[in-house]
């Protein structure tokens, strides 16, 4: 299989060059990464809000989810001991320095961070063994956070993840852009990522992986950009399509259910625009602002007296199979049945195979 040998984040060598997109709230928990990581991807945990199921969630709101990311990371050990786990923690979060403390005092091997810059991130990690993937969305990010960790602390990233505009949840792109179609293609943005790391990969004699995201569905995608110069694909929405997938049955079946007339674009209290699947609850936010009753101070830009919604409380009814936001790639309505992970993975290595012949 020299076909795919393509992904290494320092000594974190997987099977395959995929990555299982971090999907919160509760979409992407134990159950999901550790079957993932036992096929020889990546599996990656969501961080956000993952202690809702927690009984002091409300009262002890950090505490529970310091509490439940552990459960979560010791549970997908338990799963694949020798396979690769990551967590994903947006920067935005307000509770972001104490569960990267939590996450990296339990081992985790990799952990990828995006709505924001990451810029201290190699600080909370030095002396681990654990390995930073900042997400950025252009090469002037990409850029930035390399010129930030070469001159602060002497040390490249371990791994880009370039997320383009077809990915589903929070896009790094403006709303209007989005609306007017304006933005760059991903194999442009990685093309000019790809660029930017040239000196830093000079200076410090390493390959920084770049791995690409948003709208990357089957093995022709993924050969694709492997033959670009990606080092692997990062995939969210096909995994949710899986029974190891931890959201509830009825969350799967948005996908399963969803035309291509349903994904659509929605604003979030992040101040970026979002992608989703069309139902209820995006249809009451069409009609106007959702008053927030409860407030989980989880977001440093949100302010509950003017948000159009609560996230929070959005995405953890809809992970219950309850009326709220469904979250979804560009690529969603494509999704036609719930295979296991075994199954996916194993398509999804076959028909990359198979196209990566065609290249050689």
């Amino acid at each position: 299989m020299e076909l795919l040998n393509h992904l290494k984040i320092g000594n974190l060598l997987p099977k395959w060059p995929i990555i299982q997109g971090g999907m919160g709230i509760g979409i992407s928990l134990s159950s999901l990464a550790g079957a993932v990581a036992k096929e020889g991807g990546i599996g990656i945990i969501s961080g956000v809000q993952i202690g809702y199921r927690e009984e002091d969630f409300l009262k002890n709101n950090l505490e529970a989810n310091k509490r439940a990311l552990r459960a979560e990371i010791r549970k997908s050990r338990d799963i694949a001991p020798e396979g690769i786990i990551g967590v994903n923690l947006l920067a935005a979060m307000t509770t972001y320095d104490e569960l990267i403390k939590t996450a990296v005092e339990e081992g985790i091997d990799l952990i990828v961070t995006g709505a924001g810059l990451p810029l201290e991130l190699p600080e909370m990690v030095k002396g681990t063994k654990t390995k930073i993937a900042p997400v950025v969305s252009s090469g002037k990010a990409a850029k930035l956070i390399s010129k930030v960790y070469d001159k602060k602390f002497g040390i490249p990233a371990d791994l880009f993840i370039v997320e383009g505009p077809m990915a589903g949840g929070h896009l790094g792109f403006k709303k209007e852009v989005m609306e007017s179609g304006s933005y760059m293609d991903l194999k442009d943005i990685l093309k000019e990522v790809l660029e930017e790391l040239k000196p830093f990969e000079e200076k410090y004699q390493v390959k920084i992986p770049v791995v690409v995201a948003g709208g990357i569905y089957d093995g022709k995608d993924i050969a694709e950009y492997l033959k670009l110069g990606a080092s692997g694909v990062q995939m969210g929405t096909r995994f949710v399509a899986t029974e190891e997938c931890d959201a509830d049955l009825e969350f799967k079946m948005a996908y399963v259910n969803a035309k291509k007339e349903d994904i659509r674009l929605v604003n979030s209290p992040v101040g970026m625009p979002g992608r989703a699947i069309r139902n209820t609850f995006t249809d009451k936010l069409d009609a106007g602002r959702i008053p927030v009753k409860r407030c989980y101070n989880c977001l440093i830009p949100c302010d509950p007296k003017t948000t159009p919604y609560c996230i929070s409380d959005a995405l953890m009814h809809s992970v219950h199979g309850e009326e709220g936001l469904v979250f979804a790639g560009a690529n969603a309505y494509r999704v036609s049945e719930i295979l296991s992970v075994r199954e996916l993975m194993r398509q999804l290595v076959v028909e990359t195979i198979d196209e990566m012949k065609k290249y050689v």
